[in-house]
């Protein structure tokens, strides 16, 4: 029996979705842009990196050739030195949006066919029928903000309000989400929680993927601060997908990072979910030095996209990934002879691009493992096709949507 590990790459896209005009991102291109940057010295930053990108393992895996397939462009300093050592292509998102939720859940076999809600890029933002609610439901003096904005710019603007007031701060992006900013010491954070909790159940009415809990810590004198205690509060995925077809073959199930949130804590085994990209990578292997036979680990890496590419942080997000590059040999070093690797993303977050959201593109596909064909995947026509190819390598029947590489 085998077993296997998807890592998902929070926001790495390699640009080239073909419907990308519709969504404003015609162009975009997360690793190409980065890559061109740290060419041209734009990826500088004194004490945290320098020069060309460097990604060996990663180009040894064959990401610059998925890139040059996506988008017909192979990134500077990104091709492999010899034949690539694992299967590599690119998937193409068949759900609607850019958003979290649509992206993993694709390639756990459910691609969102129908319209996620969003909140006009207007000021107030969310429905009064539906402030109303928050404030007399969670027995709040008010809500700040009621906007799209940055989540770091606004705790800014209106920490020193919220400290005061207790008033939560509510905003949006162009994303399907309602985050909720709050101080982890003068609101609480189980309180916090609480709140978000029921924020969910008054946001389902109007179809909002996320409703996120954004605490942070700080003073006005000192500055305001985000923790790491963010919690996602999703909606339930329409049908099964293969963390549920996984458990009810009774199989191990071990998720990290967000993945637990993501898919709203159904079927998702044993969730862990230490802070930042290191240490989640690190629980990741440490899972797998122990998962049975037939077991799944399914792990989230955010700081991609949290970090840097809301941010439009080009030497952050460059340096983000030659950290995990460096940490490839830690992953083949423990797989077993039946192991299947993929690395992969969710959607793009190019941080060379206007705004601070999410960019719509096909993500990388690189596919490793000790006795995993070293065969081009080419174009796969969803994100799909990754769960299909879990369930196929583990053995259980695959009733959903996607077709297996193997």
């Amino acid at each position: 029996m085998s077993r296997a590990l998807v890592i998902v790459l929070d926001s790495v896209g390699i640009g080239g979705a073909e419907d990308a005009p519709a969504y404003g991102d015609e162009g975009a291109d997360t690793v190409g842009h980065i890559a061109e940057a740290c060419a041209a010295g734009r990826g500088d930053r004194p004490g945290l990196r320098e020069g060309a990108l460097q990604l060996p393992y990663l180009a040894s895996l064959g990401l610059g050739l998925a890139c040059e397939a996506s988008t017909g462009r192979m990134p500077p300093d990104l091709a492999p030195q010899g034949e690539p050592k694992g299967a590599w292509g690119f998937g193409v998102e068949t759900s609607k949006g850019k958003d979290t939720p649509s992206g993993h859940w694709e390639i756990a076999g459910v691609p969102v066919d129908f319209d996620w809600g969003y909140f006009p890029n207007v000021e107030p933002t969310f429905p009064k029928t539906l402030t109303d609610a928050i404030i007399e439901q969670g027995n709040l003096p008010g809500i700040l903000g009621n906007k799209h904005a940055s989540g770091t710019v606004i705790i800014d603007e209106y920490g020193a309000e919220h400290v005061r007031t207790g008033k939560p701060i509510c905003y949006t992006s162009v994303d399907s989400v309602l985050q909720i900013a709050a101080h982890e010491e003068s609101f609480g954070l189980e309180r916090l929680y609480d709140l978000c909790r029921l924020v969910r159940a008054l946001c389902d009415p109007y179809r909002i993927g996320r409703v996120i809990a954004r605490p942070f810590v700080g003073t006005p004198e000192t500055g305001f601060k985000r923790t790491g205690n963010r919690k996602d509060f999703a909606t339930l995925p329409p049908s099964d997908t293969i963390l549920d077809t996984l458990t009810k073959a009774g199989r191990t199930v071990v998720t990290v990072g967000k993945i637990g949130d993501i898919f709203a804590h159904r079927n998702t085994g044993e969730e862990l979910k230490p802070h930042g990209n290191d240490a989640c990578l690190s629980a990741a292997l440490s899972a797998m030095k122990y998962l049975p036979d037939g077991g799944f680990v399914f792990a989230n890496l955010v700081d991609f996209d949290s970090e840097y590419g809301h941010r439009r942080d080009i030497p952050g997000y460059a340096a983000a990934l030659e950290a995990f590059d460096r940490r490839i040999p830690e992953i083949e070093a423990i797989l077993q002879p039946g192991d299947l690797v993929i690395i992969t993303a969710d959607h793009g977050n190019d941080p060379s691009w206007q705004g601070t959201d999410h960019t719509r593109e096909h993500i990388p596909i690189l596919c490793f493992g000790p006795a995993i064909p070293k065969d081009p995947l080419g174009r796969r026509e969803s994100f799909a096709d990754i769960g299909a190819t879990v369930l196929t390598h583990l053995g259980v029947s695959h009733l959903g949507r996607g077709d297996s590489w193997l």
